[in-house]
């Protein structure tokens, strides 16, 4: 690595990391937050602007819903952490030409732990019971 955090320009950030530092505050939060709660929640000493920019961006992809507080909006996401994850888990899977290889790959990667749980959710609820399907 060359030291810069995009891997060219020293001082920008990774594509994506922005929108996903703002989604992870927003999905920390009680509540909708407005842009100047999310700038509050952040680690990086953003300009306003930024963040405005944002949460704009990500409420135009459907990741984000705004409601009006006032003379701005309060956002929250579309989704939560877990969903938002499983959606791009999916979406990957399904732009490679090799569904075999992939998850053959992932499964090979996955900690013992993972992957028991995995076999856990992949057995079937018929198999556990006294699960009622509401989470683990």
């Amino acid at each position: 690595m060359n030291g810069f955090r995009d891997g060219g320009t020293p001082g920008r950030r990774a594509r994506g990391e922005l929108e996903s530092n703002v989604l992870a505050a927003l999905w920390s939060a009680d509540g909708p937050l407005t842009a100047r709660q999310v700038l509050a929640g952040l680690p990086d000493d953003l300009a306003y602007t930024t963040v405005l920019t944002i949460l704009s961006r990500l409420y135009d992809k459907g990741m984000l819903v705004r409601h009006r507080a006032g003379r701005s909006y309060a956002y929250e996401p579309a989704r939560d952490e877990a969903s938002h994850t499983a959606h791009r888990m999916k979406s990957l899977l399904e732009g490679g030409s090799d569904r075999e290889a992939v998850l053959t790959r992932f499964v090979s990667e996955l900690s013992a732990r993972d992957e028991r749980l995995l076999q856990y959710l992949l057995s079937g609820p018929e198999d556990h019971p006294g699960r009622d399907g509401a989470g683990h």
